[in-house]
């Protein structure tokens, strides 16, 4: 019999068309952040699991999941599963690294771009009637040449926003725990978590989300920035305290800031942050583009059938499970 696999929200068949023939399918429903009941009642019988970010892969999942042999997640960040959980289990637990390099960090380029030359709040008040002519001071926003970008977390993604950063003219450092040779190699300067804050115009986020990076922008870290910084986030919501973002942006601690993701996610329309002026929220497309979605799904596909046959992962998060 070919084993259950449980895909957590539909896909383009085409995406993962190397799934057909080889698996028995039970997806859930679109535009849900989590489990349908048709998935949690399909448990027991599952060997596989295809998530997206949205669905939380933990410990009342597993214990339901007595047959599971492979968690394969359609993301490079893995902060909605329960990795050690799953490796207590002898479960691997693949993601999907690469895929979305290129695509995030055009996003995150273009978050920064449109906040600093203030493009929502411009073409808001064309909309709305406030341009009555043209002004020598009129929306004015910040150069970009000779300015100072602040990069946390230099993995692939944070060094291709240092590469494209570099083409623009901008100085590039960098924080992390530990510093990166190939970062380095490519031009960036390593300066310490506080050092980067403070002599920063732009700060953008590129970390994951663990332990130690919750909350990492919080309000001492948003009090160390320059008035006039800007700042960017791509990672995951929950690394910046959405309420001292807040406090920070309406009583102008800092410029602007331009999300790419929230916390909580989605934001509420009814969210402050939404009626500032100097906010600028999408709704986590870091990897919306036809190239990168399919290609982190095929990826996604390859664990999941590799995972099924016994086999190591192309990509595993917890390779401790292997044995030498």
């Amino acid at each position: 019999m070919k084993p259950t696999v449980l895909l957590t929200h539909p896909l383009p068949p085409d995406w993962i068309a190397s799934l057909e023939g080889q698996v028995t399918l039970i997806i859930g429903q679109e535009e849900t952040p989590g489990w349908r009941d048709n998935l949690l009642q399909a448990l027991p019988q599952a060997e596989g699991i295809l998530s997206l970010l949205t669905a939380r892969v933990d410990e009342a999942i597993l214990e339901k999941a007595s047959r599971l042999r492979i968690v394969s997640n359609m993301a490079v960040g893995v902060d909605n599963i329960d990795v050690k959980a799953c490796t207590r289990r002898g479960i691997p637990v693949g993601n999907t690294p690469g895929a979305m390099t290129d695509a995030t960090a055009d996003l995150a380029m273009s978050l920064l771009l449109a906040a600093a030359r203030r493009l929502p709040e411009s073409s808001r008040d064309a909309r709305e009637g406030r341009w009555q002519t043209w002004s020598p001071t009129g929306w004015l926003g910040a150069d970009l040449r000779g300015a100072t970008l602040g990069i946390i977390g230099l993995g692939k993604i944070g060094r291709a926003v240092a590469e494209r950063a570099r083409g623009f003219g901008l100085r590039v450092r960098y924080w992390q725990p530990h510093q990166s040779p190939e970062g380095e190699a490519g031009g960036a300067e390593y300066v310490p978590f506080e050092a980067l804050l403070s002599s920063s115009d732009f700060v953008t986020l590129h970390c994951p989300l663990n332990e130690s990076t919750r909350g990492l922008i919080d309000e001492s870290a948003l009090r160390k920035m320059k008035p006039s910084a800007i700042l960017v986030n791509a990672a995951r919501g929950p690394v910046v305290d959405t309420s001292a973002l807040t406090r920070a942006l309406s009583e102008n601690w800092i410029a602007s800031a331009a999300l790419d993701v929230t916390d909580p996610e989605p934001l509420p329309p009814s969210h402050p942050l939404f009626s500032l002026p100097n906010c600028f929220i999408v709704p986590h497309i870091g990897s919306a583009t036809h190239g990168a979605r399919k290609r982190m799904a095929e990826m996604a596909c390859e664990n999941l059938l590799a995972g099924l046959r016994g086999e190591r992962l192309p990509n595993c998060v917890n390779p401790e499970i292997y044995k030498p």
